[in-house]
């Protein structure tokens, strides 16, 4: 594999402030609706009363999210005009002369990554702040993070750094398009599927 760029996302340091969510907006100017990067809530659990007292299992945690230039993109294999490609670095980028709007790519990422967008007909996606990595900058979500949840860099440094975990319930499996992110779970999402964690904040993403 050659030079693969990747998000690296701790769920174990998040808050849930949206901070990442709000400068990608931002930056790309992005309409009413397009959230290229999502923070999702996920949450499950319940109650239950032992004798006087009340219990709680409650589980919750926050999943930050944007496309994970997956090291095998269906979104780029089912483009039907090669709008969408891949670069020699791992970007998967959109080339919006080539787009007709058709919606196949967001049909088939199993991520929700590619948006439409209606003003201009065509789909939209994060780019990972390509035009800041050329400048040897973060992207913009990563220095917006104040709890220094997000990070950037080399699939392969970071998998050394932090381990080689590409996903977290509720998301799919990373074995369908081997996304390039590298995940520290939180603690709560080991028992997330057995207390049914569900994303709580759906009207938002």
């Amino acid at each position: 594999m050659g030079k693969q760029y990747a998000f690296y996302f701790n769920s174990d340091s998040c808050s849930g402030c949206k901070a990442c969510q709000i400068v990608c907006k931002d930056k790309n100017d992005l309409p009413v609706g397009i959230l290229w990067r999502r923070v999702y809530e996920i949450s499950g659990g319940d109650w239950t009363k032992r004798g006087n007292a009340w219990i709680q299992n409650v589980v919750a945690y926050n999943i930050s999210m944007s496309c994970n230039h997956c090291e095998d993109p269906i979104c780029v294999k089912n483009c039907p005009t090669t709008a969408l490609h891949k670069r020699k670095d791992g970007i998967v980028l959109i080339d919006e002369s080539k787009c007709i709007g058709c919606k196949y790519c967001e049909w088939n990422c199993p991520y929700d990554a590619p948006q439409y967008s209606a003003d201009q007909g065509v789909m939209t996606k994060c780019n990972l702040c390509y035009d800041f990595i050329e400048e040897g900058k973060n992207p913009a979500c990563v220095d917006a993070c104040p709890m220094r949840a997000l990070d950037f860099g080399e699939l392969k440094e970071l998998q050394k750094k932090y381990g080689n975990v590409n996903e977290i319930h509720p998301l799919p499996s990373g074995s369908i398009t081997k996304p390039a992110i590298v995940i520290t779970p939180h603690k709560n999402s080991i028992r997330s599927k057995t207390k049914n964690a569900s994303i709580a904040n759906r009207e938002e993403v």
